[in-house]
């Protein structure tokens, strides 16, 4: 009964609500008007807490258009639960009722745990039909009573009369106000207008008509990949601007006219955005984008699009048929104004490209004369600053740092101060958002519109030296990315549509310059690296210590790459550390220091992988106190290759280059292990070397061994049973009778046989191994030697002193067979010999006045004496010209090896 006095009541006051929302809908009184109206008329008829009229999106979202109470103001959006009464009227278009006693147990949507809400109903808006949106009540302490639904229907139904009647209306003033701003751009057509008048003039109109946040001019560029460009912006649009540049991608719905040639629309949200660049990180920041792109046509050919865009709510639905007309006005502008620039600038734009044109043979011509160079480049800067009348040209190079380095330019004298922060030699980082930074990551011509909007150092720079807007183009040298040339206007100037197409075939040109000195510079670079392989393979050959090839080699590395310092390392027994076994003039450290692997060492990436290896570091990545880490950081930034040194299949060391401040040139470790593999072939060969001499030294070491045993064997053997069989002989001689004379004859003569057998096995003996030389030494030996000779000897011997047995064994042996050789061939009436020392080395001189031309190959036993001086490190130098005589000079090592 009380329940229904109350509905009594109700309904009165429903009567009167209902008349005054009805007055409001009769006077035509804007609908969000209307809506606030509502919202307050039905939260207190219906005794809610909140109240609120949504429309609802096509994202699933409801937009609250009127509120009374509650936490959402006009305007928001809100996201649908699906357990809430809103969402349950948009699936069924019917009213819904949602009642809880706990609000806030587990499973409750959201918005009835965080507000209380007990009790929810929502009725349907339909308006000519369609679902429009919904007016929603919740009460935080009570159940509505059941006939609410009803009642509340009666309000809905006011709001969609008064809904048509506001778009009818809207429709209405939005035709008239099309057809004003139409006959405004219309009149501009007429009165031959400028195009980029025009087109600042149609994104105005198009963005008050259909009341978008932005609205543009597009021009699609016939790059690849396409690229459009922003002619025309409406005012207000402090993102985009004109200049504006940027690739055609899939979330544009100037990209679905591009491809199709129709009008399209796209609305999307910002999670739906992932590609970089200003334009999408400008969209990004709207969170919701609305847009519709018409094409423009002129004269048969897809020339652009007239784009609306809002981040409010989503366009008309009739936005893509009345943006067309506009587009079609455009287009008109456009042939108009071609056809009237083509006939009235032919002789003025005949006259630039005359100067262009010049203006490229010119930087033609110096091209195939100057090789690339600071001066070329800065004249290359001034012909485009020149022919594209813009006040400031540079020309830069992008360096492996992740900087560009300016190597060219021309300023205005209006912009001198601009050179102090972009002048020749000009280091900057590629900060985002810059010019080099777009080219760098796009390898594509780049725009920025206003450099002073930047953030960063290039900006900072930017605005002190006065630049505004800048257009840069890469320059590739065969095929890479080498730099780029960059334009820039005055601070609040932009640089015309046109200047990248401009600037590209000066950019070609320099391209071409750089190409050819490369390819100079790399020639010469190859001769350079061949003339210095070629001298390190020349000491090799030659057999020269490895000492003084690892010394080469550092020095040719370091001279070759233009590096501070460059080391050969052998790796340690232990494997923890490498032995500096020679270095260029530049090294800094002491030679056969031991130096620890460490993780900034390159050389110990070699001994852990076997291959070559880089380290380009700072000084605050080097950790450590010892003192090779101190001069590795002081040179603040530094890069080191090592390439290891394999012999015969071992890892035996490292060959090292250091150079500091830059890094080293990527083909470094290629270059480097040519004169890794000569090191290895020095090492092995003096291994090998040594494994000779050493193994010649144990064969001459046993002959001598030998002789001496064969001199003892005939000395206490053979020479002593001669002299007893003699003494035996004359004793049976002295016995025999006078009578037995002829038997006494014939004993006689044994006896004198044995005594002279007897002789001759002692000079044999002292052939074999002169009992004078292990008893007096070098010196006494050759004395005799002098005496026994059948031509005159003349000694100089100034060193008595002792010298290794070998040594002196081979002086004496080739001492003797040269007086032999000089007794039997020479014809000569005198002979010299000298013995003396020098530092470390004996020095032995045969020279005689005979006939000379003896050959070494004929037979000489001097030979068979070369294995003999050469095991023993000396040398036999022979000197014998027809009718000068001969001369035999020998040097022999005072010490031996591994004596």
């Amino acid at each position: 009964m009380a329940e229904h006095t109350a509905g009594l009541h109700a309904g009165n006051d429903q009567v009167e609500s209902l008349r005054r929302v009805a007055t409001l809908v009769a006077k035509g009184v804007p609908s969000a008007e209307i809506f606030s109206a509502v919202s307050e008329e039905v939260g207190r008829l219906f005794g809610a807490d909140i109240s609120a009229i949504v429309r609802f999106e096509q994202d699933g979202a409801a937009a609250v258009m009127g509120v009374h109470g509650g936490p959402h103001a006009r305007g928001a959006r809100v996201e649908l639960e699906p357990d809430y009464v809103v969402a349950s009227v948009r699936r069924g278009a019917r009213a819904a009722r949602f009642d809880t006693d706990e609000p806030g147990a587990a499973g409750m949507p959201e918005l009835v745990r965080n507000l209380g809400i007990r009790s929810g109903v929502a009725s349907p808006i339909v308006v000519d039909g369609e679902l429009w949106g919904a007016i929603t009540l919740a009460s935080l302490s009570r159940s509505f009573p059941t006939w609410t639904e009803v009642r509340l229907a009666e309000f809905t139904e006011l709001v969609a009369t008064a809904l048509v009647n506001t778009q009818a209306r809207d429709i209405l003033a939005s035709l008239a106000d099309e057809q004003a701003g139409l006959r405004r751009v219309a009149t501009l057509v007429a009165q031959g207008a400028s195009p980029d008048e025009l087109f600042v003039a149609v994104s105005n109109e198009v963005a008050t008509l259909f009341g978008a946040e932005i609205a543009t001019i597009g021009r699609f560029e016939r790059t690849e990949p396409p690229e459009i460009t922003a002619v025309g912006v409406s005012e207000g649009s402090n993102d985009f601007l004109i200049g504006i540049r940027s690739p055609l991608m899939d979330w544009l719905a100037s990209t679905h006219v591009y491809r199709t040639g129709r009008t399209a629309r796209k609305e999307l949200t910002a999670e739906q955005i992932a590609d970089p660049g200003t334009l999408a990180d400008a969209v990004r920041a709207m969170g919701f984008f609305s847009t519709v792109s018409a094409p423009i046509v002129v004269e048969g050919e897809l020339w652009g699009v007239v784009t609306a865009s809002s981040s409010r709510e989503r366009l008309p639905a009739d936005t893509e048929k009345r943006i067309e007309s506009f587009s079609e006005l455009v287009a008109t502008a456009i042939a108009n104004a071609e056809s009237r620039s083509e006939l009235a600038t032919s002789e003025a734009r005949a006259r630039a490209l005359a100067e262009e044109q010049a203006a490229l043979r010119r930087v033609a011509t110096l091209v195939a004369c100057e090789p690339a160079s600071e001066e070329l480049f800065s004249t290359v800067a001034r012909e485009v600053a020149t022919v594209l009348n813009v006040p400031g040209v540079l020309v830069d190079r992008f360096e492996t740092d992740g900087t560009n380095v300016t190597f060219g330019v021309a300023y205005d004298l209006d912009l001198t101060g601009a050179e102090s922060f972009f002048g020749s030699g000009t280091r900057m980082p590629l900060d985002p958002g810059s010019l080099a930074a777009q080219v760098f990551e796009s390898h594509r011509t780049a725009r920025v519109t206003d450099y002073s909007q930047l953030p960063g150092t290039i900006g900072d720079a930017a605005r002190a030296a006065g630049l505004g807007s800048g257009v840069a183009s890469p320059i590739l040298v065969d095929g890479e990315l080498w730099g780029q040339m960059c334009v820039f206007s005055r601070a609040g100037a932009v640089l015309p549509i046109g200047t990248e197409h401009r600037v590209h075939e000066f950019v070609e040109l320099v391209a071409t310059a750089i190409s050819n000195y490369e390819a100079h510079a790399a020639l010469q670079r190859l001769a350079d690296e061949q003339a210095a392989l070629r001298r390190v393979a020349t000491l090799v050959a030659g057999g020269v210590d490895p000492a003084e090839v690892f010394a080469a080699v550092s020095d040719e590395v370091s001279r070759l790459l233009g590096a501070e310092q460059a080391a050969v390392g052998r790796f340690a027994v232990d494997g923890g550390a490498l032995f500096v076994v020679g270095a260029s003039e530049g090294y800094r450290g002491p030679m056969g220091a031991r130096v620890e692997f460490a993780d900034y060492l390159s050389s110990a990436e070699v001994f852990r992988t076997g291959r070559p290896a880089r380290k380009d570091l700072r000084a605050d990545q080097v950790i450590g106190s010892e003192s090779v880490a101190d001069a590795l950081r002081s040179w603040g930034f530094f890069s080191t290759v090592s390439a290891p040194i394999v012999v015969e299949g071992s890892l035996w060391g490292v060959l090292n280059v250091l150079l500091g401040g830059e890094r080293l040139p990527p083909d470094t470790e290629e270059r480097l292990g040519k004169f890794a593999e000569l090191v290895a072939t020095a090492i092995a060969n003096a291994e090998s070397r040594s494994e000779l001499s050493a193994s010649r030294r144990r064969i001459v070491a046993a002959s001598d061994e030998a002789r001496r045993r064969i001199e003892r064997d005939l000395h206490d053997g053979t020479q002593q049973r001669l002299v007893s069989l003699g003494l035996e002989v004359r004793a049976t001689e002295a016995d025999l009778s006078s009578e037995q004379s002829d038997l006494r004859a014939d004993l006689s003569r044994i006896a004198t046989g044995l005594g002279d057998a007897v002789m001759e096995l002692q000079e044999i003996s002292r052939g074999i191994h002169p009992a004078i030389l292990a008893q007096g030494g070098l010196g006494p030996a050759l004395r005799t030697l002098a005496r026994r000779s059948v031509i005159p000897v003349v000694l100089d011997i100034t060193t008595d002193a002792r010298t290794p047995a070998p040594v002196e064994i081979a002086a004496y042996y080739v001492a003797s067979e040269a007086l032999a050789n000089a007794a039997k061939y020479a014809q000569a009436s005198r002979i010299d010999v000298s013995l003396a020392r020098r530092d470390s080395m004996l020095l032995l001189e045969i020279r005689d006045d005979g006939v000379g031309g003896a050959d070494p190959a004929g037979g000489s036993g001097l030979v068979g004496l070369l294995d003999r001086v050469e095991a023993l490190g000396g040398s036999i130098h022979l000197e014998s010209t027809n009718g000068a005589g001969t001369r035999i000079a020998v040097e022999l090592p005072v010490e031996l090896a591994g004596s």
